[in-house]
């Protein structure tokens, strides 16, 4: 039976036809089926064919440098539309990855869109349902008063409206059918059943699968090994072979990027808490700390790259180390969340679940805190981390940031206070600005509205800014600086680098002394508030 289902990487690609709706399943590196995207890619080169497929990917195919994933198949008509949750990005010194240019210089129509919401537009399409009715978006770049998720003027088609429902007014995301889906797992057994023992995340697979086989489609496994008869216990089955028409096998897949295999990540063996290096001293730990101060023991706290992904290493230095749970979109419950190339993946994790099942824990709100970056903020208090100017790949899109920020209770946004050639300084305990950045960040009109000021007024959500040289909350009559660092100027280092008006609260205070310090802070976190 395994032969029946055992494909080559060749004979894979053929079963791609033109203008197939193809779902693929990965996070970055993370669960990526590299090896089938490379082998249509490769069959195009040579045939031209698939032509004119459309490619849906909950979370980015690829890592952040784009040399790999969805470029392989960043062809000029074999795509012709991608929707995506996110996209490879890489450093601005870097050639812009392949999708990238393609979306950029109008080759493709291009669609991002919030990745918890893909995952559900799969449930959708499984189930014929015809889409998503919710308020996650609503005043954002996906809302079709702004731009309804459209990445490029080549893209025209409307996939997201507005509708009035039982008397009040929501965001519709149309669910759509599902020719190929493309997902990934560690083993196969002779039946085609899939386990993930290796894997960081479950991600989104077996929605996908589920989209394909009941819209008439076919589902093609990747994995890293064909597992004997019967050697696969039934609960670790995370895709049955029912759903699997095909299999192709990948000995040498990454169990994300730049990590061949980890068992910490994929939860099989435990990691030394002292491997870990402590956060190198320098401004950027100052921002995390500040950070970490929000939390309280007990909580359960979503993270997202950037400065933020630092704070669970200030715990671990500090001592408290669990005293919160974090929860990260790909699936990963508990645990050390890791960073860089690897993030999106945890060690030492308590539990992984599937992100579409994370995603309805964040969309509802049920977290009691998250933390997240910004790039541009408005005098509304909304916030820009998805696009920036002439170098879009430098972001990787919208992700999970709109799914997350919609109902969360409070959300603490970190970053610079200005960018490009800030230089800074820490001397005796005080911030000193040597060279101020050339760029504003708190600006009167943002490129694209991420996160939405106005809304999160209208349904309370508390938001606070955090940046090196004070914090801003997002208060009722606007923005208010309401802490200042020490050495630091409100007149000519704050309120004149911003080119928004920023309000000063009358119990303005001094950040806490011990952030500008190399030593232990002997951070002390308060309690979580009794629900009661």
């Amino acid at each position: 039976m395994v032969k029946a289902k055992l494909t080559s990487l060749a004979a894979v690609a053929e079963l791609i036809p033109d203008q197939a709706v193809v779902s693929v399943s990965s996070s970055s590196g993370l669960g990526c089926p590299d090896a089938t995207l490379k082998a249509i890619g490769e069959r195009f080169d040579s045939s031209g064919a698939p032509r004119g497929i459309t490619t849906i990917h909950p979370i980015a195919a690829g890592d952040m440098y784009g040399i790999d994933g969805i470029d392989h198949i960043a062809r000029k008509g074999l795509l012709k539309r991608v929707i995506a949750g996110s996209y490879p990005s890489g450093p601005s010194s870097m050639e812009s990855p392949r999708i990238w240019q393609m979306i950029n210089s109008n080759e493709v129509e291009a669609y991002n869109l919030p990745s918890g919401i893909i995952f559900h537009m799969h449930r959708e399409a499984a189930a014929k349902r015809p889409g998503v009715l919710t308020k996650v978006g609503w005043d954002t770049v996906v809302d079709p008063a702004h731009r309804g998720g459209k990445m490029n003027s080549v893209t025209t088609e409307d996939i997201v409206t507005r509708v009035e429902f039982a008397g009040d007014e929501w965001l519709f995301y149309r669910s759509i059918p599902v020719d190929v889906a493309i997902i990934r797992g560690t083993s196969a057994d002779a039946n085609g059943n899939l386990s993930m023992e290796h894997e960081g995340a479950y991600l989104g697979a077996l929605e996908q699968a589920l989209a394909a086989r009941n819209n008439g489609g076919i589902i093609i496994a990747q994995v890293k090994r064909i597992a004997p008869t019967g050697s696969l216990p039934p609960q670790s089955i995370r895709v049955p072979g029912t759903l699997v028409d095909h299999i192709v096998l990948d000995p040498g897949q990454m169990q994300t990027t730049q990590t061949q295999y980890e068992p910490a990540i994929s939860g099989e063996l435990p990691r030394t808490m002292t491997s870990f290096s402590p956060v190198e001293w320098d401004v950027s730990k100052i921002i995390a700390r500040r950070a970490a101060m929000t939390l309280r023991e007990g909580e359960t706290v979503n993270l997202g790259f950037g400065i933020s992904a630092l704070v669970p290493y200030i715990l671990l230095e500090e001592g408290l180390h669990g005293s919160v749970t974090w929860v990260i979109e790909q699936g990963a419950i508990g645990g050390l969340p890791l960073q860089d190339f690897q993030f999106g993946c945890a060690s030492n994790l308590e539990a992984i679940v599937a992100s579409p099942d994370q995603f309805t824990f964040f969309q509802g709100g049920g977290f009691d805190r998250t933390l997240l970056s910004f790039m541009e903020v408005d005098a509304d208090g909304s916030v820009n981390v998805s696009r920036l100017g002439a170098k879009p790949h430098v972001t990787a899109g919208i992700g999970g940031f709109i799914d997350i920020t919609a109902q969360a209770k409070h959300i603490v946004f970190s970053s610079f206070f200005t960018a490009g050639g800030l230089k800074l300084a820490i001397e005796e305990g005080q911030l000193r600005i040597l060279q101020e950045g050339r760029f504003k960040k708190f600006v009167p009109e943002i490129e694209e509205v991420t996160f939405s000021g106005r809304r999160a007024r209208d349904i309370g959500q508390k938001v606070t800014y955090i940046t090196e040289r004070c914090v801003i909350d997002l208060a009722g009559d606007g923005l208010t600086v309401t802490e200042i660092a020490p050495g630091i100027r409100l007149e000519e280092d704050v309120l004149k680098q911003a080119d928004i008006p920023l309000r000063v609260s009358p119990h303005l205070q001094e950040m806490a002394t011990p952030l500008f310090s190399p030593e232990l802070m002997q951070l002390q976190l308060g309690r979580k508030k009794d629900p009661s």
